[in-house]
């Protein structure tokens, strides 16, 4: 038996890059390069539809082991365990008692209550715990700024007079002041003077985070990926500057900090995100000299995004929350949250809620997620996104702490007005559908109804109901990126009669049938009542049977160069029976407006504009 050891595939001769470029100039036959193959990320930076190894030759940090500094590739050595988060709103200490050690049962092992700051107390406290070992389930805690303290107090109070290991015990309590001045547009900075007495009063619990900056606010506004990391990063640093000022131990300080960060849809950039915040997070740790390397380590709460959820289709909302849960569980995050898919439009459900915890368990159990020591280390893409994520990140960070830092930069606005402006940029190119949003305005399901889903709204851990009117500074807007697409809907529901658009398709098989499938999908998203046909003979014909349909609405179906004999005479039959609309961007176009033909839908038009002003004309 030979011992020779033989490499796979050695009698073929690797390819340069150069050789598979050309081949690829070959393959586009003359489109361009850059045009179609490379993608302009938000982030300001290229992404080559290729990589290989020598992309990577530059990158220090791929020569990291996991669990080492800088932690790119993970805290943890040997396995990728993350904690299963489900978090319960506190109404009565009795009932969410009952529905934590329910849960516990069904694969949760990390618990995140919110309780109302006015209700905080011992027997709050001891009654929420009952039954709850908290040295086997990791315990975090949110409530008002101002009562962050005394929970504190009452937690360790608490864990000694049960006699629990305080060691060993994990959570965390979300005091976060610079989140209130963000998303309330109030100056909570002086809050800010709880932090250090905070700390000391989790001495005595060693693993309990309770500095918090919750990035997952911004991610759920809009914010860019970069944006989201470049701003963790600098609010980090601020709470860092701030304890160690009041005289907080850096090593004390940089352990009690906490990253509750959000996580959206795009796969792979995300799964980048969290692994330069970690490579950056433990470059500015270090600055301060900490007595160890774990004091570096950046850990990192993940939290599917609420921002791109949907009323309308709504269990497309679980498919976007298990990608953004692969990319949490693959980048080694801490502990993840899924959101429920029906929080845009009510309480969750029970159901909905254990679909959620399911969407984790299965990603453990199933597919052993958990087993992986940084999966995607050695990747070439996701080692070029890191490193490039990590520069777009670093530099706003740096223009942040030159600005000021980020309190002052919060307090001057500035932060909101950023996050606010990518949002506004976000919902514009949806209403363009440079942003798709799948079920909204691209595939819209064209047969659902709202069944009297409205959009929630939100509250504070204060039970008030968010009052913007007191608002000294702006706040971050939190407009789901479909709420404009689900409120024209909701409108067009309200109307007298459902909107018909009928597809008088005509001539060229292929061109009409392209055209009315566009068109079918683009007038959906409004709500309407959409006729596809198989093709007329006669304009006549096609116009004769949508108004036999009653259609409000009869969009013409055909090639561009057939338009020109077909729209005219089909406008003019109709005679203003029903709105006429050409799909699509004719050449003939300007000669079909001279006869009086005003409408038009292709894929440069403004979707949502046009959608509001056909409602317009309809009387919606």
């Amino acid at each position: 038996m030979s011992n020779i050891k033989e490499k796979l595939f050695t009698e073929f001769t690797a390819p340069t890059t150069q050789e598979w470029l050309d081949k690829i100039q070959v393959d586009l036959k003359g489109a361009d390069f850059q045009k179609r193959l490379v993608w302009r990320t938000n982030e300001g930076f290229n992404v080559q539809p290729f990589y290989r190894r020598e992309d990577l030759k530059d990158l220090k940090a791929v020569d990291s082991l996991p669990g080492e500094f800088p932690f790119v590739r993970g805290n943890k050595k040997d396995n990728n365990l993350w904690y299963v988060r489900q978090d319960i709103k506190v109404d009565d200490a009795k009932a969410a008692n009952a529905k934590a050690l329910d849960i516990l049962n069904k694969g949760v092992d990390s618990l995140g209550f919110t309780i109302p700051g006015n209700e905080v107390s011992k027997e709050l406290v001891a009654t929420l715990l009952d039954g709850i070992l908290p040295q086997y389930v990791e315990l975090n805690f949110k409530t008002c700024q101002r009562h962050c303290v005394e929970l504190a107090e009452m937690l360790v109070a608490y864990f000694k007079e049960k006699n629990y290991p305080l060691a060993e015990l994990k959570g965390s309590i979300n005091f976060d002041p610079i989140s209130k001045i963000l998303c309330k547009g109030k100056d909570t900075s002086a809050a800010l003077e709880a932090a250090k007495p905070l700390i000391e009063a989790l001495k005595e619990l060693p693993g309990y985070k309770c500095i918090n900056v919750n990035s997952v606010e911004l991610n759920n506004a809009g914010a860019y990926i970069y944006q989201e990391l470049g701003y963790a990063l600098a609010w980090g640093a601020e709470y860092l500057n701030l304890l160690t000022e009041a005289g907080v131990d850096a090593t004390e300080a940089a352990k009690r900090i906490k990253f509750n960060m959000g996580v959206s849809e795009n796969y792979f950039m995300e799964i980048a995100k969290f692994r330069a915040a970690r490579l950056l997070w433990a470059q500015i740790v270090k600055q301060y000299e900490p007595k160890c390397d774990c004091a570096c380590q950046m850990h990192v709460c993940a939290i599917t995004s609420e921002y791109n959820q949907t009323l309308f289709d709504s269990y497309v909302n679980l498919l976007r929350s298990q990608t953004e849960t692969m990319s949490a569980a693959i980048a080694n995050v801490d502990s993840i949250v899924v959101t429920p898919f029906d929080k845009p439009y009510e309480v969750p459900t029970e159901f909905a809620e254990r679909i959620a915890r399911n969407q984790q368990l299965l990603l453990k159990e199933e597919a052993h997620f958990d087993k992986l020591v940084d999966v995607s280390g050695g990747s070439y893409a996701i080692e070029h996104l890191t490193d490039a994520l990590a520069q777009e990140g670093w530099k706003l960070f740096l223009a942040v702490e030159e600005a000021g830092g980020f309190l002052a930069e919060a307090l001057k606005g500035n932060i909101v007005n950023a996050v606010n402006a990518s949002n506004d940029k976000r919902h514009a190119a949806a209403a363009t559908r440079r942003e798709f949003i799948l079920g909204t305005n691209q595939f819209p399901n064209f047969t659902e109804k709202s069944d009297g889903k409205q959009p929630a709204g939100s509250v504070c851990c204060c039970n008030t109901a968010t009052d913007e009117t007191e608002a000294a500074l702006p706040a971050l807007n939190k407009q789901r990126l479909a709420s404009e697409f689900e409120a024209l809907r909701l409108s067009t529901e309200k109307a007298a009669k459902q909107p018909i658009a009928f597809m008088l398709t005509i001539g060229n098989l292929a061109m009409r049938q392209a055209r009315a499938q566009f068109s079918c999908n683009f007038l959906a998203a409004a709500g309407y009542k959409v006729m596809d046909n198989l093709g007329f003979k006669t304009v006549e014909e096609g116009v004769d049977a949508a108004l036999e349909a009653q259609a409000d609405i009869v969009v013409i179906c055909s090639s561009d160069d057939e338009y020109a004999e077909y729209a005219i005479p089909a406008f003019q039959y109709l005679n203003g029976r029903a709105m006429f609309v050409v799909a699509g961007a004719p050449a003939c176009m300007e000669d079909l407006k001279a006869a009086g033909i005003e409408n038009f839908i292709h894929v440069k038009s403004n979707q949502l504009g046009t959608l509001k002003e056909y409602n317009a004309k309809l009387g919606i």
